[in-house]
C-alpha cells in the first residue's frame, strides 16, 4: 500500500476534484430534467468514482515525472496494476460509506455493503485502466 500511496503523491488532485464534481453535478441535473426522481446518493457516488479514477490514472500516466521515489513507485504501479488499484478502490469505498449511511439513510451494514460494491467497481476499472497502460512500465524496466 505504501508504494501505491507514493505513486499517488503526484496525482492531478485538482483535475480529479473538478471532474468528480462536474460528473456529480451533471448527474443531479440530468435527474432533475429527465423523468423520475433525482438521486443525490447516486450522483455523489458516481462523482467519487470519477474522482478516484482521474486521480489514479493521472498519477501513473507520466511515470517519469517527479522525484526518484515517485518514479519508482509509479513504475511499480504499472507493473502491478491490481495491487495499485486496491488503494483507489479502498479510498472510494471509504468515501462512499458516509454518503450511503447519511444521505441514503441506509443501515450500518447496508451502507457498508453498497460502499464495498462501489469500491469493488472502482478497483476493477482502475486495475483495467492501469493494465492497459502497463506497456509503459515494461519498456522502461
Amino acid at each position: 500500500m505504501s508504494l501505491a500511496g507514493a505513486a499517488l503523491r503526484g496525482a492531478p488532485w485538482k483535475a480529479a476534484a473538478v471532474s468528480g464534481g462536474a460528473v456529480a453535478a451533471t448527474s443531479i441535473l440530468m435527474g432533475m430534467i429527465l423523468p423520475g426522481p433525482a438521486d443525490l446518493t447516486w450522483a455523489l457516488c458516481l462523482g467519487i468514482s470519477v474522482f478516484t479514477w482521474v486521480a489514479a490514472v493521472g498519477a501513473i500516466t507520466k511515470p517519469d515525472r517527479g522525484d526518484r521515489v515517485t518514479q519508482q513507485a509509479r513504475h511499480w504501479s504499472l507493473r502491478h496494476p491490481w495491487r495499485f488499484a486496491l488503494y483507489p478502490g479502498v479510498a472510494a469505498a471509504i468515501l462512499m460509506y458516509p454518503v450511503q449511511l447519511v444521505i441514503d439513510r441506509e443501515s450500518v451494514f447496508g451502507a457498508a455493503l453498497d460502499a464495498l460494491w462501489g469500491g469493488a467497481l472502482v478497483y476493477l476499472i482502475t486495475g483495467l485502466l492501469a493494465l492497459t497502460m502497463r506497456g509503459r512500465a515494461q519498456g522502461k524496466g
